[in-house]
C-alpha cells in the first residue's frame, strides 16, 4: 500500500447533475441558509456541523517529536483524522496553525468553531495547552477536548482498573509513581484522583513535585502539588519506587532499569508510556518482576492509545450535542473500555486499539 500524499480526502454525499446543482447549491441553498439565520441550531441539522470535529495544533508537542512545528504535525492530524473516520464515522478536519501564541490560537480556534460540532486540540504543550482548553471550554458552546491529556487518561485509568484487580490491589492504598507533568501526566493524575486513587507522586525532570517547591513550578504544578504528595517527599524517581505499587511514565525513554522495578512491591504494576521508547522496556520491567506491563506500542501486549478514546468520546458529544465533556464523563469511559475486557489477564488489560466496539461503547456514556 502506497502512503505518499495525504491520508484522507474530500467527498459529495451526492451526485452532482444537472438537476441536483440547483438544489445542492444555488438557488435552493438560500432557502437553508435563511433558516439557518433565523435559528442558528438549525445548523446541526442541515450542514456538515454535527458530525464534524476540527483536529487543531500547533505543531508545538507532536508525539515524542517535540516542537517539529505545523507543516510536520499535519501528517499525524491526517491519521487522526482517518482513525476518527475509521471508528466512529466522525468527519474530522486537521487544522495546524502557524503560531503558538496562547491568545492567537484561542482567537483562531473560535472564529472557526461556527463550523464544526467540537474541537479535539492536539499536540499542544504543557502548560500553555491548560489555558487554552480552559478558556475555549469557557467561551464556545461546543464540546473541547485536548485528546493527549484527557484521551490519555481515560484509556490509563481503564488499564489501571483491570490492573489493580489482577493484583488485588486497592485503589485507596495503593502507592503511584507518575512520571511526566506535562499535560499527560497533569491529566492522569486529576483523572485517578477523582477515580479515588490516594496516594499519587509526581515527578519531573526537577524531581518530585510537592505542595512549596520553588524550582521549575507553574500554575498546573502548583495546583496539583496541593493535591498529591501529601508527606512532601522530595526524594529521587527510583528512591520513590522503593514500596510503591503502580509506576505511570509519560516522560522520557530509558529512565528505569530491572534492579529499580524490583524494589517496588510484589505484583508490580508498570506503565511505561513514552513512545517509541518507554521508560523501561518490556523487557527489563519483565525481568525485574512487574506482574503487568504496559506500553505505548503495537509490538506489546497492553497497548495504551488514546484511539480507544476519542473516537467515542466525539461520536457520543456530537450525537447528544454535549456542551461539555464532563468528569462524569471520563470516568464512565474509563470504566466502559476497562469493562470491555470481559476476563483481564497479566497481558490483556485493554481492548486492541481497532476494536470497533471501543468508540461504539465509549459514545453511550453520554446517553
Amino acid at each position: 500500500m502506497n502512503f505518499d500524499g495525504s491520508k484522507i480526502e474530500i467527498k459529495s454525499r451526492f451526485k452532482l447533475t444537472k438537476s441536483s446543482l440547483p438544489k445542492i447549491y444555488t438557488p435552493g441553498v438560500a432557502n437553508v441558509s435563511l433558516a439557518i439565520a433565523k435559528d442558528k441550531k438549525k445548523a446541526y441539522d442541515h450542514t456538515f456541523k454535527k458530525n464534524s470535529v476540527a483536529i487543531v495544533s500547533d505543531g508545538s508537542a507532536v508525539l515524542g517529536l517535540g516542537n517539529i512545528g505545523p507543516e510536520a504535525a499535519l501528517p499525524v492530524m491526517e491519521g487522526k483524522a482517518v482513525i476518527f473516520k475509521e471508528l466512529s464515522g466522525v468527519d474530522a478536519v486537521p487544522i495546524v496553525l502557524a503560531t503558538q501564541e496562547v491568545e492567537e490560537i484561542i482567537k483562531i480556534v473560535k472564529a472557526i468553531s461556527p463550523t464544526f460540532g467540537g474541537i479535539n486540540l492536539e499536540d499542544i504543550s504543557a502548560p500553555r495547552c491548560f489555558e487554552i482548553e480552559r478558556r475555549l471550554i469557557k467561551e464556545l458552546d461546543i464540546p473541547i477536548f485536548h485528546d493527549d491529556q484527557h484521551g490519555t487518561a481515560i484509556v490509563v485509568l481503564a488499564g489501571l482498573i483491570n490492573a489493580l484487580k489482577l493484583t488485588g490491589k486497592d485503589k485507596k492504598n495503593a502507592k503511584v509513581i507518575i512520571s511526566g507533568a506535562g499535560a499527560a501526566g497533569i491529566a492522569i493524575t486529576k483523572l485517578l484522583l477523582e477515580f479515588g486513587v490516594k496516594n499519587i507522586i509526581i515527578f519531573d525532570t526537577r524531581g518530585a513535585i510537592y505542595s512549596g517547591r520553588k524550582e521549575g513550578m507553574n500554575e498546573a504544578k502548583v495546583e496539583i502539588a496541593k493535591r498529591t504528595n501529601k508527606l512532601k517527599l522530595k526524594g529521587s524517581l527510583k528512591e520513590s519506587l522503593i514500596r510503591s505499587d503502580v509506576f505511570i511514565g509519560v516522560s522520557a525513554p530509558n529512565l528505569l532499569k530491572a534492579s529499580d522495578i524490583e524494589k517496588m512491591n510484589k505484583k508490580a504494576i508498570v506503565f511505561a508510556l513514552s513512545n517509541p521508547v518507554p521508560e523501561i522496556s518490556y523487557a527489563e520491567a519483565k525481568k525485574g518482576g512487574a506482574q503487568i506491563i504496559a506500553t505505548g506500542r503495537s509490538d506489546f501486549p497492553n497497548q495504551i492509545n488514546n484511539a480507544l478514546v476519542f473516537p467515542g468520546i466525539f461520536r457520543g458529544a456530537l450525537d447528544a450535542r454535549a456542551r461539555f465533556i464532563s468528569n462524569a464523563h471520563k470516568l464512565k469511559a474509563a470504566e466502559t473500555i476497562a469493562g470491555l475486557v470481559k476476563k483481564p489477564r497479566n497481558d490483556k488489560i485493554v481492548p486492541a486499539v481497532l476494536d470497533r466496539r471501543a468508540a461504539k461503547a465509549v459514545a453511550n456514556v453520554f446517553k
